[in-house]
C-alpha cells in the first residue's frame, strides 16, 4: 500500500504538451514527492475525476484539483465516498467547512477582520440593488461562495448593477453568492499569501495586478513575486489559524488591506491552495515534515 496519493484533476495528470502554466504545477508535484521520498513517506500522482483504486492508498494529498468547483457535485461524491477509505490532509471535516465561503463570516464572528460581506443565499430573492442600497455601497466584488481562480467573480459600480442582475439570479439557483465592498487597496498593494505549514509561518509571495484588471490571479495576467511579511502580517496570519477549530496541516492565509488600511482576510485556502514552493524549495520539506508528523 502506498502511504499518499498526491491529488490532481484529469486535465495535469499526464499532459502532453504542458504550457508554462502545467509546467509550474509538474514542477510544484515533483517537489512534494521528491520531499515526501525522503522522509520515507511512499506516493503516487492521481486525479480526482478519473477512475482509480483509492484503497491503494492510506493518505490523500489535496494539491490541484482546481476544477472542483465546476464539478461541484461529482467533488462532494468523491470526499462523501472516500473519506471512509482514506484519511484527508486537510481532514474531511476542515475540507467541507472550507468548500463554501460563508466560513469567512464565522472567522469574522472570532475576531478576524474580513472585508465587508453580505451572504445571499441560493434561492433567495434579495437582487444586488437592494443589497447595495441596504449596505449604501457604491462599488462591489461578487462571486460564487463556492469558487476558485476568480471563477465568476466580478468587480461592478453601482450604476452597473441592474446589467448584472439576471446573472447574480442565475448563479444564485446553484449556488450563495458572496457580495463585497470593493477594496481599493488591491489595485495598488495587491494581496499578500502567507503560507502556513505544521500551525507555522513557512514563506510568503505578494500578487498583484495587471492594469486595468482587479483579479490577482496569474491566469488573468497578475504577476507573483517572493516577498518577506512584516511581522504584523505573519501575526495576523498566525490569528486567523488559531480561530479555527482546528489545527490544519497546511494552509494559506490570503491578505490584503482593507479601506480603513487595516489587515484583513481575503481567503484561507485549506483544500488545494497554490503554494509556490519553486519560489521557496525548502518549504516543499516543511510541508512533508507537517505530514509525517500527521500520519
Amino acid at each position: 500500500m502506498i502511504d499518499v496519493c498526491i491529488l490532481t484533476e484529469s486535465r495535469y495528470l499526464k499532459p502532453i504538451k504542458p504550457d508554462w502554466y502545467v509546467q509550474n504545477i509538474l514542477q510544484e508535484e515533483h517537489l512534494i514527492s521528491v520531499a515526501l521520498s525522503s522522509f520515507n513517506i511512499s506516493c503516487g500522482r492521481e486525479a480526482w475525476d478519473q477512475d482509480f483504486d483509492i484503497a491503494n492508498y492510506k493518505y490523500v494529498l489535496f494539491r490541484t484539483t482546481w476544477n472542483y468547483f465546476d464539478k461541484i457535485d461529482s467533488f462532494k461524491l468523491f470526499l462523501s465516498n472516500s473519506q471512509s477509505i482514506v484519511k484527508f490532509i486537510n481532514p474531511y471535516p476542515q475540507i467541507i467547512w472550507n468548500l463554501n465561503k460563508k466560513y469567512l463570516i464565522d472567522l469574522s464572528k472570532r475576531g478576524i477582520n474580513i472585508p465587508d460581506t453580505v451572504i445571499v443565499t441560493k434561492g433567495s430573492f434579495e437582487s444586488l440593488s437592494q443589497v447595495c442600497r441596504r449596505k449604501k455601497w457604491k462599488e462591489i466584488v461578487i462571486k460564487p461562495c463556492t469558487s476558485a481562480a476568480a471563477w465568476n467573480t466580478y468587480r461592478i459600480k453601482i450604476e452597473e448593477v441592474e446589467n448584472f442582475e439576471s446573472l447574480f439570479v442565475n448563479i444564485l439557483e446553484v449556488n450563495d453568492m458572496m457580495v463585497q465592498l470593493f477594496q481599493n487597496n488591491v489595485i495598488d498593494s495587491g494581496e499578500i499569501s502567507i503560507m502556513m505549514l505544521g500551525g507555522e509561518y513557512s514563506h510568503a509571495v505578494i500578487k498583484t495586478v495587471k492594469s486595468g484588471d482587479f483579479r490577482v490571479q496569474d491566469d488573468f495576467g497578475g504577476k507573483v513575486n517572493k516577498y518577506v511579511p512584516s511581522k504584523n502580517e505573519i501575526l495576523f496570519a498566525e490569528q486567523v489559524i488559531r480561530s479555527c477549530d482546528f489545527s490544519p496541516v497546511y494552509a494559506r492565509v490570503d491578505i490584503i488591506l482593507d479601506n480603513s488600511n487595516q489587515l484583513a482576510l481575503s481567503e484561507l485556502e485549506l483544500i488545494e491552495p497554490e503554494m509556490w514552493f519553486r519560489f521557496h524549495k525548502p518549504a516543499a520539506n516543511r510541508l512533508a515534515k507537517a505530514i509525517r508528523a500527521y500520519i
